[in-house]
């Protein structure tokens, strides 16, 4: 019996010791568990405190953009009267040099040209051409040449017009398109009638 008591005994031993074996096993790997845990949840706190700090920047960037939205504004708009006042001066400066090559060449003729009578009609006609190509004619480059043109021969008459550069903006803008829309041959056919209008206040 003393043998068998022995034996139970080293039994129960051997087992206590596999016992906290095991749990010091799984103490270590619930130890570890935990700090990969509170590792990963300090990571994820500092990125969240990064979004968010970016977060403010951004939101503070976008109150700085709104607030030059006004100024912006004004400055675009004091670019396009800026653009348009260049425009004029070189349709003014154009024209000028049209002008001069043109007196110089009058000069050698000892006959003069037709009155100032005729060179309006004349102008006149090339704009009532134009309006009648429009009508069934699709192809904006004859358009804009004819309008460069008829900026030349006003520029020649009148010695500077303030249509001169409504002209060279229209030639301008018929650059952008393949055809010509109908709501931009209806635009130019009203164009040529103020244009017509206003040619014919010059004596």
């Amino acid at each position: 019996m003393g043998n068998t008591d022995d034996l139970d005994k080293e039994e129960i031993l051997k087992f206590i010791k596999e016992a906290d074996e095991k749990t010091e096993k799984f103490a270590s790997i619930l130890e570890k568990f935990g700090l990969d845990i509170i590792t990963k949840m300090g990571q994820t706190n500092l990125k969240i405190n990064v979004l968010t700090d970016k977060i403010d920047e951004l939101s503070k960037a976008t109150l700085d953009i709104k607030s030059l939205t006004p100024q912006l504004k004004n400055v675009i708009e004091n670019q396009k009267i800026l653009e348009e006042e260049l425009d004029l001066i070189r349709s003014l400066i154009q024209g000028a040099d049209i002008s001069f090559h043109s007196r110089e060449a009058n000069s050698e003729k000892v006959e003069r040209d037709t009155s100032a009578t005729d060179k309006k009609q004349a102008i006149i006609d090339q704009f009532n051409t134009l309006e009648g190509y429009i009508v069934n004619n699709d192809d904006p480059q004859p358009v804009i040449e004819s309008l460069e043109n008829i900026k030349e021969d006003i520029f020649v008459f009148t010695g500077g017009h303030r249509i001169l550069y409504e002209i060279g903006q229209f030639a301008n803008k018929l650059n952008g398109f393949e055809t010509l829309p109908n709501d931009i041959k209806k635009d130019l056919k009203e164009k040529i009638t103020f244009w017509i209008n206003k040619l014919s206040v010059k004596g």
